[in-house]
């Protein structure tokens, strides 16, 4: 007993630390940075990754006032007007954010079939030909965030793996836009609800698919189930979460969620015993800045799942199996991160064996309560 004790005192000492954050996954939050972008292109290269060999030319051209090196064309902050001639077909990474193009054009890609990432964030497009992106047969990510469009693009290449096109002016999502896509970002949007039609969501198998900060009130009709979602939006009309949210899932075989759920920013008071059962590769939970007054129930059934942020809810209590299984057989890894901070907790009534299946110490981070 006084070895628990000394234990959950450990954990407690941290108390007043940073709030835990996990690395370990991608921050859809910030624009991308063409350094790590140029290191990953590299890496999926290394590994032949919808990759071939294009012979270079015989007579090697670079657009004016542009860097040609090593396949990558950067041509950011320049000032142009549209999409620069003379981009050598073998090129696999073409940087033309911080510009200020207003139109994609038909032609624009023309002989870019091995094109790997297309950078056009931070420009003043609000015109997208239906048939730009065809040439590029094997693109895998495009970035088209801080623009002035009013639609998803058309006719995206099936090899896109990673779409973002956050901060535009989008208000409507064709049926089929994100079939087969892998990960997605289109938070602050002026999306609604009924700015979804049936089957936008149809055929998605993601690891990660945000809209946060839109003007969602909940599931968009006619797309739950098909729905793999990271959002963070203020869901007024539903207080709790429940198991029909996500149980066609599993009926229609998609990839539901295989990594993060998060909800944070809601109005959530109550999360329905058995939803969680339906995302059964689960590694991260965010929870935080709801209204929830007690730990979700189904924690200790989700056999992956390493992180929970609940942070800056109402919790005033912990159960001891809150957290970890009875049993032995069920949890698979350990927890690595719980974030309960800004909670009523009294953590001095919070019993040691709480956190037995937590991997460390500093893994757990109460802090303060202030009203």
């Amino acid at each position: 007993l006084l070895s628990g004790c000394l234990s959950l005192v450990c954990l407690l000492l941290h108390c007043s630390a940073l709030p835990f954050q996990q690395r370990g996954f991608w921050d859809f939050g910030k624009d991308i940075d063409v350094r790590d972008l140029m290191m990953t292109m590299m890496k999926d290269q290394e590994e032949g990754s919808a990759f071939e060999e294009v012979s270079p030319p015989d007579h090697p051209t670079c657009p004016f006032g542009c860097v040609c090196q090593l396949r990558v064309v950067q041509c950011s902050d320049l000032g142009l007007t549209h999409v620069p001639y003379d981009i050598p077909p073998d090129t696999l990474l073409l940087d033309l954010q911080c510009n200020m193009i207003t139109e994609i054009r038909e032609g624009d890609f023309k002989g870019l079939t091995n094109l790997y990432a297309l950078v056009l964030r931070n420009n003043q497009i609000s015109r997208v030909h239906p048939r730009a992106f065809l040439p590029l047969k094997r693109m895998q990510k495009l970035y088209m965030s801080h623009n002035q469009l009013t639609s998803i693009p058309r006719n995206l290449p099936a090899s896109l793996v990673e779409l973002r096109i956050h901060d535009n002016h989008i208000q409507k999502v064709l049926a089929g836009t994100f079939s087969g896509m892998g990960n997605m970002h289109m938070g602050r949007n002026p999306l609604q609800n009924s700015g979804f039609e049936p089957g936008a969501f149809t055929g998605l198998k993601l690891n990660y698919l945000r809209i946060s900060e839109a003007k969602l009130t909940g599931v968009p009709k006619g797309n739950r189930g098909h729905m793999s979602h990271r959002y963070a939006n203020k869901l007024f009309c539903i207080p709790q979460l429940y198991r029909g949210v996500f149980s066609q899932c599993q009926v229609t075989h998609l990839v539901c969620l295989q990594k993060l759920l998060g909800l944070s920013f809601n109005h959530i008071r109550h999360i329905e015993h058995g939803v969680l059962s339906y995302l059964p590769n689960l590694r991260e939970l965010h929870l935080d800045n709801n209204r929830l007054s007690s730990v979700p129930s189904g924690l200790p059934e989700s056999k992956y799942l390493q992180v929970v942020y609940l942070h800056s809810n109402n919790i005033s209590s912990i159960g001891l199996d809150d957290f970890c299984p009875t049993g032995f057989g069920m949890k698979r890894v350990f927890y690595n991160g719980i974030s309960l901070f800004s909670n009523p907790i009294h953590y001095w009534e919070v019993q040691p064996a709480t956190f037995r299946c937590v991997s460390e110490r500093t893994a757990v981070q109460f802090g303060n309560y202030k009203k």
